[in-house]
């Protein structure tokens, strides 16, 4: 059958299954310019900032982009490699490795593609990919751990503000959290394990998570209780007492209350009390990226020691290693079962898992 003029469709394609990968982003360049677009469009997202649209864009386009591009596009250049920034280079290969494994385990076929909320590849560029290969069902799995408004729904609605504009809509299913899998927490305690077996253990274990303002909590947004759980149940796969882990908000900014408590005042007062080593965590993170790599294992570092501690470690997000991508494996596996295409194989591959 021909394809149409207008759109190049061909009716009769076969069609495929779509993973849908979802990241926050990052810029395309660690520049001024290139920085303020990515914070422009970051920070307009009414899901993230939570103000009167007028008040808030005379804020935001009379001061904060006149002054933190300058300064985010420094600490990006600190972190820069050759293939671009460490979360879109690590997110590649995550979605890579995740398509190989499906590749095995659902032979039906299956194609993985990544978008970031904000910068590129675009969550519409990458569904415009997903429909050129004629993908009739689409999983979307955003690698937030824990739901919030601000991360999760906020690609719920981009998303759908893409789908709106098609003809012929796909079958969507859609991930909204994996806070307590057990397969995460096993995965998260290995890191930790893996990591003092390397840098000997500390004397505390901190958990940061990046913070919300707490009226978003108020609201009803479960953030902060799934982020609390996370770090229960990690703490309680590593047999810690409680005097040796606590967690912590970071990445506070302006003058309202956010989750409490705080991670850089957490640092200052354990190194005024004493504790000479300490490691940091931070679940909430599927890549490394400007918050762990500069934020934790820099700037936090550097308030810790002033304060008197004696030896800081970080341990990296799960990024790429085998347990995480076994863990995104189980969790595309389980949600896609029982779409036609992939439902003997999902079955069967669950069931293998299950024996193992």
């Amino acid at each position: 059958m021909k394809s149409t003029p207008e759109t190049g469709f061909r009716h009769g394609t076969p069609t495929v299954s779509g993973v849908l990968l979802i990241n926050l982003g990052t810029p395309d360049a660690p520049t001024v310019p290139a920085v303020r677009r990515y914070l422009a469009e970051f920070l307009s997202d009414p899901r993230v900032i939570e103000l009167p649209r007028p008040l808030w864009r005379l804020i935001l386009h009379g001061v904060i982009l006149r002054l933190r591009p300058r300064r985010s596009a420094r600490s990006y250049r600190a972190l820069w490699t050759e293939q671009g920034s460490p979360l879109l280079v690590i997110a590649r290969r995550q979605a890579a490795a995740l398509q190989e494994r499906l590749d095995l385990q659902l032979p039906g076929p299956v194609r993985v593609v990544l978008g970031m909320r904000y910068g590129n590849p675009s969550i519409a560029s990458a569904l415009a990919d997903l429909r050129a290969a004629n993908a009739r069902r689409i999983l979307v799995l955003p690698l937030y751990p824990q739901y919030s408004a601000t991360t999760t729904a906020s690609g719920f609605d981009a998303v759908t503000a893409e789908l709106s504009r098609w003809r012929r809509l796909p079958e969507l299913r859609f991930i909204n959290h994996y806070h307590d899998e057990p397969d995460y927490i096993a995965a998260l305690a290995h890191s930790v394990r893996a990591h003092w077996a390397e840098q000997g253990e500390p004397g505390r274990l901190l958990f940061s998570f990046h913070g919300i303002p707490r009226n978003y909590l108020l609201r009803g947004d479960p953030y902060g209780c799934q982020c609390r759980k996370t770090a229960r149940l990690t703490a309680e796969a590593l047999d810690l007492a409680p005097e040796r882990w606590q967690i912590a908000f970071q990445s506070r900014v302006g003058r309202k209350e956010w989750l409490r408590p705080y991670t850089e005042e957490t640092l200052e007062a354990w190194g005024r009390e004493g504790i000479e080593k300490v490691h940091v965590i931070c679940p909430g993170f599927a890549a490394d990226c400007l918050e762990t790599l500069e934020e934790i294992a820099v700037v936090n570092r550097d308030r810790f020691l002033a304060a008197g501690g004696k030896e800081f470690g970080y341990i990296p997000a799960l990024n790429d290693r085998a347990e995480h991508l076994e863990l995104l494996t189980a969790l595309v596996l389980r949600h896609v079962a029982g779409w036609p295409q992939a439902q003997g194989q999902a079955a069967a591959a669950l069931q293998d898992r299950s024996i193992q």
